[in-house]
C-alpha cells in the first residue's frame, strides 16, 4: 500500500492535472513510485521543470513533503477519508472516465460512493417550479434506491440535497473547494445535514482551496463520472449543467432532461439536450426503466452464491420472498441476506417499480 502522503503530494504536483495524469498512467508511470525515487521517467516522457523540482523537493523532504504531512494530519483530525486511484474503495465508475481525480477527499460516509448514483443538476437561479421538480424527483429517486448526487450550489443542487436530508436519507455533494469550506456560505446547514443523514461531501481539492471559478467546471466531470446517468432539471443554453450533461455523454452515461415551457429561458438547455438525443422524462419510472440494464451491470460478479435479485416473476423472486409485510430496516435485511447494500437496493428498486414493496426512509415492507 502507498503512503497517503504520496498520493496527496501527487495531487499537488504543479503541471500534473487530470489530463497529464491520464497520459502518465497510460505510459505506465506510477506517481507514488516516482515520488519515492523507485522509478525514473520512461524515455520520451517529459514533465515541466517545476514538476520535476517539486518531485525532488518531496524526495528531499522539503516544503512539498511538509505540506503533505500537514494536510494528512488535518484530514485525520477532521476524520476525512482519502481515496486514491489505487484504493479498492475508489468508485469504479469514476475510475473509468478518461481523467479521474488522483485523490478524493471525503467528509462523511465514504461507503455511499459505492451505491448506484444519479446526478441531478440544473440552474443556480432555478424557478420555484424547477426547484420543486428537483426536490420531488430526488426524493423519489432516493426512495427507489438511487443515490442523488449534485454540486451543493444554490437552486437545483440545493433542492436535490434538501430532499434527501428531509427524508433522512443519504446524498452525495461534489464541491469545487476544499472540505474545510462550504460554498456558497448559506449552504452551511445543508452541508451539515448531508453528513448527519449518512451522506458525504467529496472534493478533489485539498483543504484550503478557495472557490475559484475554474474549479467548478472541472468538478462537473466528477459529478457525471460517479453516476450511471445525469438528469437535467432546468438549464440555460450556456450553463454548467449542460457541461455536466455533455461530459456524461462523453463518458458513455445516460442523459435525461425534463422539458418545460417554450417561454421559459431555463427550459432551453433541456430542450437542446432532448434534440441532441437526451431522454425526455416526466417521471422517475422512465429513468429507472432506461437504466435497468446498466444497474444490473453494477451488481458484483462474485455473488453466485447469493440470491439472484434480477427482475423476475414475483412468485419466483427470492428477494421478495425474504421481505415481510411488516416494515424491516434495510441494513437488517442486507445483513440477513448477506448482500452488499448497493446490490440489495438495485433489486429493491425493481420490486418497487412493480408495486410489490414500499420503501419509506430506511425501511421496506412487502405490499402484495
Amino acid at each position: 500500500m502507498c503512503d497517503p502522503k504520496e498520493w496527496i503530494a501527487a495531487s499537488l504536483l504543479p503541471g500534473v492535472g487530470p489530463v497529464t495524469l491520464a497520459r502518465l498512467r497510460q505510459d505506465g508511470v506510477d506517481l507514488p513510485r516516482l515520488l519515492r525515487g523507485e522509478i525514473s521517467l520512461p524515455q520520451g516522457i517529459r514533465l515541466r521543470s517545476d514538476t520535476l523540482s517539486a518531485v525532488h523537493d518531496y524526495q528531499s523532504r522539503g516544503e512539498l513533503y511538509a505540506r503533505t504531512e500537514r494536510l494528512l494530519e488535518y484530514a485525520e483530525q477532521q476524520q476525512f477519508h482519502l481515496l486514491s486511484l489505487s484504493d479498492p474503495n475508489y468508485p469504479e465508475l469514476l475510475q473509468q472516465i478518461p481523467d479521474p481525480p488522483v485523490l478524493l477527499w471525503v467528509r462523511g460516509d465514504a461507503g455511499v460512493l459505492s451505491m448506484p448514483q444519479l446526478a441531478v443538476v440544473g440552474s443556480r437561479k432555478a424557478s420555484r417550479a424547477g426547484c420543486r421538480l428537483a426536490y420531488e424527483f430526488s426524493s423519489t429517486l432516493s426512495a427507489s434506491g438511487l443515490l442523488p448526487v449534485s454540486g451543493l450550489a444554490l437552486g437545483v443542487d440545493a433542492a436535490v440535497h434538501q430532499a434527501c436530508v428531509d427524508r433522512q436519507a443519504p446524498t452525495l455533494a461534489v464541491v469545487g473547494t476544499g472540505l474545510d469550506r462550504v460554498y456558497p456560505h448559506r449552504n452551511q446547514a445543508l452541508a451539515a445535514g448531508i453528513v448527519e443523514q449518512g451522506g458525504a461531501i467529496v472534493s478533489e481539492y485539498p483543504p484550503g482551496t478557495a472557490p475559484l471559478p475554474g474549479n467548478f467546471p472541472r468538478r462537473n466531470r466528477i459529478i457525471s463520472g460517479l453516476a450511471v446517468g445525469t438528469l437535467v432539471v432546468e438549464a440555460a443554453p450556456r450553463s454548467g449543467s449542460l457541461i455536466t450533461a455533455r461530459q456524461a455523454l462523453e463518458q458513455g452515461r445516460e442523459v435525461f432532461a425534463i422539458p418545460g415551457s417554450i417561454h421559459n429561458p431555463l427550459s432551453r438547455g433541456c430542450h437542446a439536450l432532448i434534440r441532441e438525443g437526451a431522454t425526455l422524462v416526466e417521471e422517475v419510472g422512465q429513468i429507472i426503466e432506461q437504466l435497468g440494464p446498466m444497474l444490473g451491470a453494477l451488481v458484483p460478479s462474485d455473488m453466485d452464491q447469493k440470491p439472484d435479485i434480477q427482475h423476475e416473476v414475483a412468485d419466483n423472486n427470492p428477494l421478495l420472498a425474504q421481505i415481510p409485510f411488516d416494515s424491516i430496516w434495510l441494513d437488517q435485511l442486507a445483513t440477513e441476506l448477506q448482500l452488499p447494500m448497493a446490490q440489495l437496493q438495485s433489486g429493491l428498486m425493481l420490486l418497487e417499480l412493480d408495486g410489490h414493496i414500499e420503501i419509506s426512509g430506511s425501511r421496506v415492507r412487502r405490499t402484495r
